[in-house]
């Protein structure tokens, strides 16, 4: 049903999506964490640059992305050198972009989480001698996990559909960096190759729908265990 290369894309496309949402998820966390929490100069221009990939071309962000991790570039030089990382033209660099797109996604539905907690609970813990650690880690976390869960979603979801940023930093190299939209777009300039494009379509649908319900469920059991507990 699927050629090679089509399930050389499908799984290149979990994969960077599942790095992607991983690796951005502390990040995102603590983001969420400094702009729901923190009162500090800067705050809005902080809030700015989280969500500047929603509202830049995707090109652009990834041409920024070629021009500060390319392999020649400062930070991606540096990388490559000193630890033999390469993002450009690899699917190190496919996950990468995954992951800036999605993040503003991600921080964002954590921080709505993050804001609707009660300040006082956490307030109550401090009171009793819980260091600022623990207290994140026993009572805000924990209180937030429907937040954390939804945007771990949106980001793996945003993922799986990323297509602008990705081709511009990575290119669109079938094995290597050839996503399941970039496979979509080579069929769709490919006389004939209307069918390829229906399936990994029809896979990407299925791909993000069953993440959507995969995410209510976890949420529901965590709000059902949290309400026993």
């Amino acid at each position: 049903m699927f050629s090679a290369q089509e399930w050389t894309a499908i799984a290149l496309s979990l994969k960077v999506g599942a790095i992607a949402t991983f690796a951005a998820l502390p990040v995102a966390i603590a983001v969420a964490w400094v702009l729901a929490r923190g009162r500090f100069p800067g705050k809005a221009l902080l809030d700015g640059l989280v969500h500047m990939p929603l509202v830049l071309p995707p090109v652009v962000t990834g041409w920024l992305l070629l021009l500060s991790f390319g392999r020649r570039a400062p930070i991606g030089g540096f990388l490559a050198d000193h630890f033999g990382i390469v993002f450009s033209f690899r699917w190190t660099g496919a996950a990468l972009a995954a992951a800036v797109m999605g993040f503003p996604l991600m921080v964002r539905a954590i921080r709505l989480s993050i804001e609707a907690i009660d300040v006082r609970i956490e307030q109550a813990a401090a009171t009793l001698g819980a260091p600022p650690w623990w207290v994140f880690a026993t009572v805000t976390l924990p209180l937030s996990i429907r937040g954390i869960a939804a945007g771990a979603v949106l980001a793996f979801a945003k993922a799986l559909g990323e297509f602008g940023a990705t081709i511009t930093f990575v290119s669109n190299i079938p094995g290597q960096t050839q996503t399941i939209p970039a496979a979509i777009y080579t069929y769709t300039q490919t006389p004939g190759g209307d069918l390829g494009a229906l399936k990994l379509s029809l896979v990407a649908a299925v791909l993000a729908f069953g993440a959507l319900v995969a995410s209510e469920l976890a949420v529901s059991r965590a709000g059902r265990e949290g309400g026993r507990a």
